[in-house]
């Protein structure tokens, strides 16, 4: 029994010390005020003037890429219409192989746009890190010069009192 209660009793010394750190950790915590800022990544990834260059390399970079998409969009078109009109006239095995012919080239359209996508994606992410690391170079030295303890990114909500976004855009612009 002894045993119990020594154990019992080491437990509520233990929670009371653990207690009263917690409790005295807190009164400097509140007596200090903290100093937050927000800025919207949207923002910075549509607005900036690196943003709207980004933007213009990678579709001068898939013009042609798209442009070859759009033909085999059309001659896809093209094959549907014809194959529907053509389709009651046409004999048992003409009519498989037309159907396979066009299956074929859907599926082929198909896989192209799929790495069409998965590559302007992946170009686009690039792209955006390089941003992305240029604006925390930004954020950080205004964080420091500003004496802010926290930026956060992509709020619900954020006042506008605290919003830092127009000063990073501005500074991503000039830095260029």
């Amino acid at each position: 029994m002894k045993t119990a209660s020594a154990t019992a009793s080491a437990k509520a010394a233990k929670y009371l010390a653990v207690l009263a750190l917690g409790l005295s950790a807190l009164g400097p915590a509140q007596a200090q005020s903290s100093k937050i800022a927000w800025l919207s990544t949207e923002r910075i990834y549509n607005e900036s003037r690196l943003a709207k260059l980004a933007g213009d390399k990678l579709a001068e970079e898939f013009k042609a890429r798209e442009k070859a998409m759009q033909d085999l969009a059309s001659r896809l078109k093209s094959a549907s219409e014809k194959l529907e009109k053509e389709l009651p006239a046409l004999g048992e095995a003409d009519r498989v192989k037309r159907q396979r012919e066009y299956f074929e080239l859907d599926k082929e359209f198909q896989r192209r746009q799929r790495e069409f996508r998965e590559d302007l994606n992946q170009r686009t992410n690039e792209e955006r890190a390089v941003i992305s690391d240029k604006a925390t170079l930004i954020i950080k030295q205004l964080a420091q010069t500003e004496g802010f303890d926290i930026v956060l990114q992509d709020a619900v909500w954020a006042s506008p009192r605290i919003d830092i976004t127009d000063k990073v855009l501005a500074a991503l612009d000039k830095n260029k």
